[in-house]
């Protein structure tokens, strides 16, 4: 499934007509703004509806309208691409900058520019203003409906993301929407790995509302840590909502944030994006504590993740070059697993999910509550790991429920033998790739993550047919498959001496360790406080034990 599927502005309403245009400009309506007798602005439901004289400069990125002689042409911008509108200085133009889609997954910065009437200025020097003003806020109000204006990001940008190519996407795709957007930016480019976790740890919270890494989703990974070695770890990441520009290999955070592995799409939505509460999990491993935002494994989809390292210039195309590989050898991964499961068994797991999606309404999947971005009245005019040891300090990260993997193994928690493990993936969203829907019923802040256990003794049929179905959305289905949710688990490797373990697709050693989770931990911004992943199949249709039970 393409994640873009579902992203793109809302479709504007109709235009309307001619007479009921009229009526709404003789009652005063303040949504209808008429600037000149052939031009005038009507706020409609879904989008800003415009009718009149349009003229279009020789500039295709500007939009001049109110032009004497002009060619009357209706037209509408969708609210959710609006990024800006004001007044000249000179009281003469009303400009609004907006993201036009000029191709079917790329969007570019448009400029219209609306003429205040001469006459209007010299007859009431400030009536003017006082005509338009009003109604340009309106206007906003529209455009950023749930969502901060002017959010201050601080931005970082990894030059070496997947491919390559991080620092012209941002140059030339990124930057332009967030400059229309008015969003003040701090921006580095990051020189090494783990810079970005001492940048974080660092930085002043209180000048940003938002980090933007411009990466794959190794730096987001250090963004989450670098924040959490702070004295003030949980007031900072609940302060900071952590954002993605992909530019990588698998881009997941963008696909399940924001419907789309697309840059200048992923632009728009952080600028639109509504804040979000998000579970982290803590790693922990010796005497070292990690922070989660994405995944965890061990097995074969850890070694397709970083085994194939060396393949980084295809792109996402290595990982199913690395699977065919290890299917071909028949791989298997002996250890031991504990496991705190709190749902075991895929019917109840769909109506977890269900539930949540009830509790919360419609568009706010897992996010009952949303927190919001506290914006500066200025701007708004509007190494990975760090010690173990729990802080008494409120600010602090929270302590472990569960201790770590050096401790004794918690009370009802049972170590069952894998000899034949083929993949251990505990994800925490859904989508760990475009097309790699691995975790369907993953929510963004249900205090739960979603575990994949696979047998490594499959056939090299099997093994490919169950590949085949994360495409298809068939993967939770399959009967190859042991899907729960569970708050916790340790993992210790047998007979071996080398492995992979990869958290948020970065490596730690080859040892035991043990993971739990952290219901709303995190902060990020979505597009609808929900993860744009679909859901297992019919996962909306009510079993008939529900039925006779309700």
């Amino acid at each position: 499934m393409d994640p873009d599927a579902s992203v793109g502005p809302a479709k504007p309403n109709p235009l309307p007509t001619p007479g009921g245009l009229d009526e709404a400009v003789r009652a005063g309506d303040g949504r209808v703004l008429v600037l000149s007798p052939g031009v005038t602005l009507t706020l409609g439901r879904d989008a800003l509806l415009m009718s009149g004289q349009l003229a279009t400069k020789s500039n295709r990125s500007c939009l001049c309208v109110g032009g004497a002689g002009a060619n009357g042409t209706p037209g509408s911008i969708p609210y959710y691409n609006i990024l800006w509108a004001e007044i000249t200085g000179d009281r003469r133009w009303l400009l609004i900058d907006y993201a036009d889609q000029t191709q079917p997954h790329y969007l570019e910065v448009r400029h219209a520019k609306f003429a205040i009437p001469d006459l209007a200025v010299e007859q009431t020097p400030a009536g003017a203003g006082d005509q338009v003003a009003p109604w340009v806020e309106r206007l906003l109000d529209h455009a950023y409906s749930g969502s901060a204006r002017r959010k201050r990001a601080f931005v970082l940008v990894n030059p070496h993301a997947g491919p390559g190519g991080a620092d012209k996407i941002w140059e030339k795709d990124v930057k332009p929407i967030l400059e229309a957007a008015r969003m003040p930016m701090t921006i580095v480019r990051t020189t090494y790995s783990g810079e970005a976790v001492t940048l974080t740890r660092d930085m002043n919270i209180d000048d940003y509302d938002i980090a933007i890494p411009c990466s794959g989703d190794g730096l987001p990974h250090e963004v989450f840590n670098g924040l959490a070695k702070r004295p003030d770890a949980r007031r900072a990441l609940s302060k900071i909502a952590v954002c993605h520009i992909p530019c990588g290999s698998g881009n997941a955070m963008s696909c399940n944030l924001y419907g789309t592995h697309r840059p200048t799409l992923a632009a728009l939505a952080i600028v639109k994006g509504v804040p979000t509460p998000l579970d982290l999990v803590s790693v922990t491993q010796g005497g070292q504590r990690t922070l989660s935002f994405l995944s965890q494994a061990i097995g074969m989809i850890a070694e397709v993740d970083l085994g194939t390292e060396y393949l980084r210039w295809m792109g996402a195309t290595r990982f199913t070059c690395g699977f065919l590989m290890l299917a071909l050898q028949g791989k298997t991964y002996p250890c031991d697993i504990a496991v705190k499961v709190e749902i075991d068994h895929k019917e109840d797991v769909k109506k977890h999910y269900r539930q949540r999606v009830a509790q919360a309404g419609a568009g706010t999947a897992g996010s009952p509550e949303q927190p919001p971005i506290h914006v500066n009245k200025q701007s708004e005019a509007s190494c990975l790991a760090f010690d173990a040891v729990d802080s008494d300090d409120d600010l602090g990260l929270p302590p472990l429920k569960y201790g770590t993997a050096m401790d004794k193994l918690p009370d009802g928690w049972e170590l069952i033998p894998f000899d034949k493990l083929g993949s251990f993936y505990c994800g925490n969203m859904a989508y760990m790739a475009p097309d790699a829907n691995f975790f369907p019923a993953a929510l963004a802040n249900d205090g739960l993550m979603d575990l994949v256990i696979t047998d490594g003794d499959i056939s090299l049929f099997k093994s490919v047919s169950l590949q085949l179905t994360v495409e298809s959305g068939h993967f939770f289905d399959s009967p190859l498959v042991s899907y729960r949710k569970v708050s916790a688990y340790r993992i210790i490797p047998r007979n071996q001496k080398t492995g992979y373990i990869s958290i948020d697709g970065e490596s730690i050693p080859f040892e035991p360790f043990q993971a739990e989770v952290h219901q709303g931990l995190g902060l990020t911004l979505s597009k609808r406080g929900i993860f744009e992943a679909p859901g297992p199949l019919d996962w909306d249709t009510v079993s008939t034990s529900e039925r006779l039970l309700a």
